[in-house]
């Protein structure tokens, strides 16, 4: 298969030249992949901006904006109802929760064309929870092509137009949300064939 992003081949790009055609990332682990835990708030803005930045955070010769990274920080934080103690903390003061919905908040602070997200709600509270799934429901309203990856079939069946199965190294056909059940695509999980149906097994008296 191939990766286009904006019908250009992205499979062979790094990072940096996926998020110049207008990809945003949230990893799985927040600490040191999607944020720097000695950086404040502001400075981790910069994690998804250095290489596409038009002036916004970045001046002409590379010099930092602060003020303007303070304020975008202080947005997103309001935007995403970040729970946080001082003005500027550093990303490893905040909770697990509050983390993860700061570095969903500065992904969609850009508003990406595609947005891969990783296991978004897992180890938050239920309102952490909450706030990140309709945040991307948002973003995908407003035209993101937005790809959960997730373990929590609750999470894709809320969230998802379609859902698709990866087993053994091969991503199944997508299957319409509307045509998704809790059984078709636990037999895609166990490696069935699209399509495929269970055997009903016969009970004894």
């Amino acid at each position: 298969g191939a990766v286009r992003i904006r019908g250009t081949d992205a499979g062979h790009l790094d990072i940096s030249a996926r998020r110049r055609l207008g990809a945003g990332f949230v990893p799985e682990e927040r600490l040191g992949h999607g944020a720097a835990p000695g950086l404040p708030l502001s400075q981790n803005l910069l994690l998804s901006r250095h290489a596409t930045d038009s002036g916004t955070y970045l001046g002409a010769l590379g010099t930092v904006r602060t003020a303007a990274l303070a304020d975008g920080a202080r947005r997103i934080v309001k935007e995403m109802d970040v729970r946080k103690s001082g003005e500027d903390p550093e990303a490893s003061a905040l909770s697990g929760g509050n983390l993860q919905k700061f570095i969903v908040g500065r992904e969609m602070d850009r508003r990406p064309a595609v947005m891969v997200v990783n296991q978004p709600t897992w180890g938050v509270d239920a309102g952490a929870a909450a706030r990140i799934r309709q945040a991307l429901i948002e973003l995908a309203r407003e035209g993101s092509a937005v790809l959960i990856i997730s373990q929590d079939l609750d999470e894709l069946f809320e969230m998802s137009d379609a859902i698709a199965v990866m087993h053994n190294g091969k991503l199944s056909k997508p299957v319409p949300i509307g045509e998704a059940t809790y059984e078709n695509i636990g037999l895609l999980m166990g490696g069935a064939e699209p399509g495929h149906k269970a055997t009903p097994h016969a009970e004894g008296a």
